[in-house]
Formats: C-alpha cells, structure tokens, sequence
C-alpha cells in the first residue's frame, strides 16, 4: 500500500500524483492537503488564486453539478506550484445554494481547502469520479503551466459528491503530462 500524497517515480524528474486523498478534508487548523502531501522534503508548494465569481460553468461541469441550461455556480480558479515552478491549473465550480454566502466566494486562501469548508457547512466529501484524459493544452494552460513546445496535458474532471450522492464540486484540472503521472487504488470488486 502506497503513502498517501506525492512519491517520486523512477523516471528522471516525473512525480506520482494520488490525487484520491486530497479530496479529504484537512484536520483543524492545518492546510489544504495538496499543500502538504505533495511536496518532496524540503520543497514549498503555494497556491495562487486567480478568480472567484458566479459563472454559467461549461456543459460537462454544469452536468456534473446537475444544473439546468444557463444555470449558474461559483467558480473559484487557481494555479497550484511547487518551489514558484506550476503544477497544476484547477477551475473548481460549487453549487450556488451551498457556496454563497460563504468564505468560497471570496477572493482569498481558504484555510484547510474547500474540502474542509464544505465538511464544515455539512456537505463533508463522500466520494469523487475523475475522468483522467491527455490532450494538447489550451493557450491559458500553456501559458500558467509555463510548458515547453507542445507537450499534452493530463486533463481531469472530477465530480465531488457529499451525502446522499449530491454533488457538492466539480474541479477541471491540467497538468504538465511530461512531470506527473497519476496514480488510484482500488480494492477487489470495487468499481473505479
């Protein structure tokens, strides 16, 4: 079994990503879990918030979130880095009726990440479905992820569900697919 968080790959300069615990709330007090599982002893990761606003989301993340045509969610936007190098870029989008009001709709760091927020709020994180593809970067994320040439990305869709299979998030994620490589655990007979 696997440490949860980042492990360094055998190949020169790819790192593995467990991306199935950082959904998990942060205990008190402490930071986001990306924050703190990803790094390599010794390196600092940050991240860097870019928007925060209501927005008619895209058509697989309106789906995702189960909204109806032209339905709106808060959007909050950010670049995540290790050592000031981008990791990755996420677009993170929150049902309207669970965020607003709430510290996800302001411009600023949420201590402990969204997934602790929302736990606090009552939508505690159940279970998550990525959809994990590689393709050609958009000019935005080539430009956030500072990539060289035409390198693909690792393109994620995830859909955050809380109790009651209510999805409470869906994040669309980049990342360099040179630099990272995923990895999930399953056990016998679970599905994916």
């Amino acid at each position: 079994m696997s440490t949860p968080g980042a492990t360094p790959d055998p190949a020169p300069g790819r790192r593995t990503l467990h991306p199935a615990s950082y959904i998990a709330p942060a205990a008190p007090g402490h930071p986001y879990r990306w924050l703190t599982e990803v790094p390599r002893p010794g390196e600092r990761a940050r991240s860097r918030l870019l928007e925060v606003g209501e927005v008619v989301p895209p058509v697989n993340v309106a789906e995702g979130l189960g909204l109806a045509e032209d339905g709106m969610a808060v959007l909050r936007r950010q670049v995540l880095s290790i050592d000031d190098e981008p990791v990755e870029l996420v677009a993170s989008y929150y049902p309207v009726e669970i965020a607003r009001g709430t510290a996800i709709t302001e411009f600023r760091r949420i201590r402990g990440g969204t997934p602790t927020l929302l736990a606090g709020l009552g939508h505690p994180p159940v279970r998550s479905v990525d959809r994990v593809s590689a393709r050609v970067p958009t000019q935005e994320e080539n430009a956030a992820l500072r990539l060289p040439g035409d390198l693909p990305v690792l393109h994620t869709l995830r859909v955050v569900y809380g109790e009651g299979d209510r999805p409470i998030e869906v994040s669309v994620m980049a990342k360099a697919g040179h630099l990272y490589e995923l990895q999930y655990e399953f056990g016998a007979g679970q599905q994916p």
